[in-house]
């Protein structure tokens, strides 16, 4: 047993038995819960492709015999971020696949007793935008994106040119 002072007034609650403290921890930080890889990760949670597709098509449902305004902008809203996500998703999967091919060619290169050649981020860029003009001239858009670049960068430099008021 603890001896008390008996200088002191006794707590009305006091800790007999001192309880450890539970430590939480964090699954993305821990070592324990393993090292996260996109590729199994996608594979083990690929059934949430369509519970997601099913929900998507049902929100459309709603929306289309939904008569309050406000409701029909939430749900149109819910929508237009689930198609960002589908989207977000679909392009991270497009980079994943070329990191991965681009490692195949090079351990092909290695296997054959070439050095490995890495590319820099600036010549991933490029032929990533390589890729954009190629689909997008593939679906017919790349003029009318072309346009739009092109008027952008109009208002750009309009900013940058001192205006007439100075001169």
């Amino acid at each position: 047993p603890l001896e008390m002072s008996a200088k002191k007034p006794v707590p009305f609650l006091r800790q007999v038995v001192s309880v450890t403290k539970k430590v939480h921890r964090d699954p993305r930080f821990d070592d324990l819960s393993g090292e996260y890889k996109p590729e199994i990760f996608m594979k083990t949670y690929s059934f949430l492709d369509s519970i997601k597709k099913q929900e998507k098509e049902m929100i459309q449902k709603q929306l289309k015999k939904c008569r309050n305004m406000e409701q029909k902008e939430k749900l149109q809203q819910l929508l237009n971020r689930m198609t960002q996500q589908e989207q977000a998703q679909k392009k991270q999967q497009k980079l994943r696949e070329r990191e991965l091919s681009l490692k195949r060619q090079q351990r092909e290169l290695a296997k054959q007793g070439k050095k490995p050649f890495f590319l820099k981020k600036s010549e991933k860029q490029k032929l990533e935008l390589a890729e954009k003009y190629a689909e997008l001239k593939r679906s017919g858009k790349l003029e009318s994106f072309l346009n739009k670049k092109r008027k952008r960068n109009a208002i750009k430099d309009k900013r940058h040119l001192p205006s007439q008021k100075n001169l």
